[in-house]
């Protein structure tokens, strides 16, 4: 069996491949730690929650504060009712809205709470009534392609 020697370059372009890797791994399963500590619980009732499941982020200001806990279809409304954790750290006020957003055109989705200006905070079960969901990129290139404007 000859003996192979390995050059400086080639050593150093494996070590910056493994690392790429574990860096990769690392962000598709959720690098970003959920915040710690007590949580209280909100409902939301959406058209539509294409994207989002149980354990997607719910984030305030680009911030994740909390997680997804349950998604049911109510079979009157035919809305999907959202429960969802928020860090008991934070007090969202009773008027802000709440809406399913996207990390970009190849990114995932997450729960986005937009806060209100009430001074009064929701309290634990509460409910967020002003809500928006998911769009469809497939929907809006259909739109676009076939010229409608609403």
């Amino acid at each position: 069996m000859a003996e192979t020697d390995y050059s400086f370059a080639e050593i150093a372009t494996g070590g910056a491949v493994l690392a790429a890797a574990i860096g990769f791994f690392l962000y598709a399963s959720g690098g970003g730690a959920a915040p710690q500590g007590d949580t209280f619980d909100l409902r939301a009732d959406f058209r539509s929650v294409e994207g989002i499941g149980v354990g997607t982020e719910v984030r305030l200001a680009g911030v994740q504060v909390g997680s997804v806990t349950a998604l049911d279809l109510n079979p009157q409304t035919f809305l999907a009712e959202t429960t969802f954790t928020v860090s008991d750290q934070f007090e969202i006020p009773d008027d802000s809205a709440v809406a399913v957003a996207s990390e970009g055109l190849l990114g995932g989705y997450f729960v986005e709470i937009i806060p209100g200006g009430s001074p009064f905070n929701l309290e634990d079960g509460g409910q967020i009534l002003d809500t928006q969901s998911s769009v469809s990129l497939i929907t809006l290139l259909l739109r676009f392609v076939g010229g409608e404007t609403q």
